[in-house]
C-alpha cells in the first residue's frame, strides 16, 4: 500500500500490534500488479497500465458515495479470479499481506458463484482458495510471521443461490470454511429473501455474519437478526439511526436507544464496521462526510461490541494498521481502545471457544511486548 504516513499511537508502531480481521473481501484485496498481470494473461483490459496509476484508479471510482457504485469495481478483480490457479494465487498473497500487516487470525470472505466462468465448481473454486490460504500462511511462516485464516463463504443477496452457498459453506466446515455471509446490493434485497439458506445454516449449528446497516437501515438489520440469526453485522452503521442523542453535559452524552439498539448492545451482537469503506459508500452519509463524523465513537461510548476492519483494502487503499490509526486519530483512543477492538474480535471469531481464548492471550502479550519494546 502507498501510504505517507507512521501510524503510531502512543509511541507504538501500529503495524506490530497483533490484530484480528474479520471483515475483509477476498475480492477486494489483490494486490494492483497482480491484476495488471493477470489481466495481461487473459485479455483482460484495464482502465490503467501501472501499478499506481490503477491503485489510484480503485480507490477514486470507489469514493463514490454509493455501495451499488462502489460494487462496480469488482467487475474488473472478479474477472481475474476465474481459475483455480488464479484464485489459489490471489488467497496466497492476500494472506500474506495481512500477516506482515500484524493481522494473526482472519476471515476472508468472497462469493463462490461469482468465480465460475471458466468451468471451476463451487467445490473447486473453494478448495482453490483453501489452497493459497495454506500455501499464505506457509509463506508468511517463512517470513516470520504467524497468522490463521478462515473462509467465510459469501453468497450473493440479489442472486438466487443461497440455499445451494449454504449448502457449499457447510460440506466445507472441515476445509477451512468457518462462516456464512450475504453480500451484495443490500437495499431491497433483505435477508429474508434468504430464508430457507439460513433455516439450513441454523439447522446445522452453522455460524452466519450478515451485511446489514451499510446501504439500508434498520429493517434491514432487523431481517438480519431475526430472518438471518446473524451472530455479527457487516457494516451496522445505520444501527446508530435507532439511537437519539438528547444532549451532552460536560463529557456525558444523554440518549434515548431503541428496542434494536438495546437487542444488539446487550447481545453483544458484533458489529463488523470499515471506517474508509463506510465513508466511501455513504453509509455514514447522513451523520457527516469526515472519519470524526463515523457514529463508531458513539456506538463504543455506548458498550456495543464494535471492531475495526477494512472490508476492501484494494477499493480504500487501506491496511488495519491504518483503519486503526484513523479512528484513534479520529476520537483520540490510545492503545487501550485499540486492545478493545481486538479483543472484541477475537471473541467475536468464528472459532471454538478455547481458541478464541488463545487469540485473547496472543493479544494481550502482543501489546505488553509493543509497550515494552516502545519504551526501550
Amino acid at each position: 500500500m502507498s501510504f505517507e504516513n507512521d501510524f503510531y499511537v502512543d509511541g507504538v508502531d501500529v503495524t506490530v500490534l497483533p490484530k484480528i480481521s474479520l471483515h475483509d473481501h477476498l475480492d477486494g484485496s489483490l494486490r494492483p500488479e497482480t491484476i495488471l498481470e493477470l489481466a495481461a494473461e487473459a485479455g483482460i483490459a484495464v482502465p490503467a497500465t501501472d501499478e499506481e496509476s490503477l491503485r489510484r484508479w480503485f480507490a477514486e471510482s470507489s469514493n463514490s458515495g454509493s455501495l451499488v457504485e462502489y460494487l462496480k469495481t469488482f467487475d474488473l478483480t472478479c474477472a481475474v479470479m476465474q481459475t483455480a490457479e488464479n484464485l489459489t494465487r490471489v488467497a496466497r498473497e492476500s494472506v500474506v499481506d495481512l500477516a506482515v500487516d500484524g493481522v494473526i487470525y482472519g476471515e476472508l470472505r468472497w462469493a463462490p458463484e461469482q468465480h465460475l466462468t471458466q468451468g471451476l465448481t463451487l467445490d473447486e473454486a473453494v478448495e482453490a482458495v483453501q489452497v493459497g490460504i495454506e500455501e499464505g500462511i506457509d509463506e508468511a511462516e517463512e517470513l516470520g510471521y504467524s497468522i490463521r485464516i478462515g473462509q467465510l463463504v459469501t453468497a450473493m443477496r440479489h442472486a438466487d443461490r443461497s440455499l445451494e452457498i449454504a449448502q457449499l459453506a457447510v460440506r466445507h466446515r472441515t476445509n477451512g470454511v468457518v462462516g456464512f455471509d450475504i453480500a451484495g446490493a443490500e437495499l431491497g434485497f433483505p435477508a429474508s429473501n434468504h430464508a430457507a439458506a439460513f433455516d439450513f445454516l441454523a439447522h446445522e449449528y452453522f455460524p452466519v455474519t450478515i451485511h446489514a446497516g451499510e446501504a439500508d437501515g434498520l429493517g434491514s438489520i432487523e431481517s438480519a437478526l431475526y430472518d438471518g440469526r446473524a451472530l455479527r453485522l457487516g457494516h451496522g452503521v445505520r444501527l446508530a439511526e435507532d439511537i437519539d442523542v438528547n444532549g451532552k453535559d460536560g463529557d456525558a452524552t444523554y440518549v434515548t436507544m431503541g428496542m434494536l439498539a438495546h437487542w444488539v448492545k446487550d447481545r453483544g451482537i458484533t458489529l463488523e464496521t470499515s471506517p474508509t469503506s463506510n465513508l466511501q459508500t455513504g453509509a455514514i452519509a447522513q451523520w457527516g462526510d469526515d472519519i470524526t463524523d463515523h457514529p463508531f465513537d458513539l456506538l463504543y461510548q455506548l458498550g456495543f461490541t464494535v471492531t475495526v476492519n477494512t472490508d476492501n483494502r484494494l477499493q480504500s487503499d487501506t491496511t488495519l494498521t491504518r483503519e486503526l490509526w484513523l479512528v484513534a486519530d479520529a476520537f483520540s483512543y490510545d492503545l487501550a481502545d485499540l486492545e478493545t477492538f481486538q479483543q472484541n474480535a477475537a471473541a467475536s471469531a468464528f472459532l471454538p471457544s478455547e481458541e478464541r481464548d488463545e487469540l485473547a492471550e496472543l493479544i494481550s502479550d502482543g501489546f505488553v511486548a509493543a509497550v515494552a519494546a516502545a519504551r526501550r
